[in-house]
């Protein structure tokens, strides 16, 4: 049976219209701009009606943690690609530092074989990096896999990359993308130490941003850089967060660049000011800082030196947030709530819808070379979201699908929803309820 979605506005490669999409299968078959033809034979055809809804392709989030194997009271990848699919992310890119480590070929295929039982979503894993596991990092195959994530910086899971020859090597011989965690190890003990040495163990919140401070991002950003310049790598940088890192950017198309970068939604949304009342709850790696420097990424977003907006979604529970400073670990659950949280910038005026859809759609699907996925074209495969742009809503633990059960915009009050979800052309949450019966599948890339 086919699928019409009528009289939507549809969002799609920087441009709003009214129009149809007729789903066949997994695939888009056509594209009807304004009216559907009267001729059109609908009967063996659903048709959903899409009057004062906007379509736009599924979100492409290139950095999550859906914490399995190992860390699954904080999150799975059934829980958390159910989030997703509620959030209007149609496809995620997963993080090596679960338990074990996605180090070796065979423990990446078991994510692989975990995600085709149970996501509710299309699904890609990175390769993990370590200081001694370069043989295994060179059999990654760049058409099935989306990256290889090099920790140059220690965040949850301790995958440090710390060696320089190393870290040559991986960038010399590297047969796909890499994707780097970049922060100074360095300079961030030696600020560690002078935040002890001031406050003992009770070290507030708010110190975070200058522990992990802009140089500590900078220093091992700029290495990165010049390591990929040297050996002509695909280099992509994850979650940007200083002012001062953006001039080692250059604007321009995505699809033309070796050298890209991404902002997160926290990033954007969240600065210093607001850890006096979210706390730990928004201690993320790398630190969310101050005002200027979220200002400096929304002005790097709209000039395209940033290419990607994605969540580093990262559950933990909330008794392990609720912990003093140095207890608590980084990260937070995001992807049921990104493409609102953004959506809602564009109403504040930060950004055009259009360029929502860009940066969360279009452009990790041409930086990562995905197949027929991130755009509504005739031929590619039907991720697609309707969002209600009239229908507020709160963010509250009722509404939380996150194994977690708690969100950092908790009390948030959004005023767009989405209202369906689908994924390969099949209708995988209608509003309300998720249905469970629906899988995703695993991407591949060109």
């Amino acid at each position: 049976m086919k699928t019409l979605i009528k009289d939507a506005t549809i969002v799609n490669e920087g441009l709003k219209f009214k129009g149809s999409v007729l789903i066949d299968g997994e695939t888009i078959e056509k594209i009807f701009p304004h009216v559907v033809p009267v001729n059109l034979d609908l009967s063996d055809t659903e048709t959903i009606d899409a009057t004062g809804l906007l379509l736009v392709p599924g979100v492409i989030d290139d950095q999550v943690h859906f914490r399995e194997p190992g860390l699954t009271h904080k999150g799975e990848i059934i829980t958390e690609s159910r989030a997703a699919a509620a959030g209007g992310v149609t496809t995620y890119m997963e993080m090596p530092n679960t338990n074990p480590q996605a180090v070796t070929q065979d423990e990446l295929q078991k994510k692989y074989d975990r995600a085709a039982e149970v996501s509710a979503v299309n699904y890609s894993f990175y390769m993990g990096a370590t200081n001694t596991n370069l043989d295994e990092v060179l059999k990654t195959d760049p058409k099935q896999v989306c990256g290889i994530k090099v920790f140059m910086g220690s965040s949850t899971g301790n995958m440090l990359v710390d060696d320089d020859q190393t870290l040559s090597e991986i960038f010399k011989h590297a047969p796909t993308l890499v994707a780097t965690h970049c922060e100074d190890e360095a300079t961030i003990k030696k600020n560690t130490e002078i935040a002890r040495q001031r406050y003992g163990e009770n070290v507030p919140i708010s110190r975070h941003c200058h522990i992990r401070s802009d140089e500590a991002c900078y220093i091992s950003s700029s290495k990165a850089v010049n390591l990929a310049s040297k050996f002509d790598t695909r280099l992509h940088i994850l979650h940007l967060s200083t002012a001062k890192e953006m001039s080692l950017f250059a604007p321009g198309k995505v699809s033309d660049k070796k050298i890209t970068a991404e902002a997160c939604v926290h990033h954007l949304w969240f600065d210093e000011r607001d850890y006096i009342e979210k706390g730990t709850h928004i201690k993320w790696n790398p630190s969310i800082k101050c005002t200027s420097d979220k200002e400096a990424l929304w002005e790097a977003l709209l000039s395209d030196k940033i290419d990607v907006i994605a969540t580093d979604h990262a559950p933990h529970t909330l008794e392990e947030k609720n912990n003093s400073y140095f207890k608590a670990p980084s990260g937070g659950p995001l992807v049921q709530h990104s493409l609102i949280a953004m959506l809602e910038m564009s109403k504040k005026g930060f950004i055009t819808i259009e360029r929502v859809i860009d940066k969360m759609c279009h452009a990790p699907a041409d930086l990562f070379r995905v197949n027929k996925r991130g755009y509504i074209r005739e031929g590619y495969f039907a991720d697609l979201v309707l969002i209600d742009p009239n229908d507020s809503w709160m963010v509250s633990p009722a509404n939380i699908l996150y194994k977690c059960g708690w969100s950092p915009f908790e009390g948030t009050k959004f005023s767009y929803k989405v209202a369906s979800t689908f994924v390969n052309g099949q209708l995988v949450y209608n509003g309300e309820s998720i249905l469970p019966e629906i899988r995703g599948k695993r991407v591949s890339f060109q």
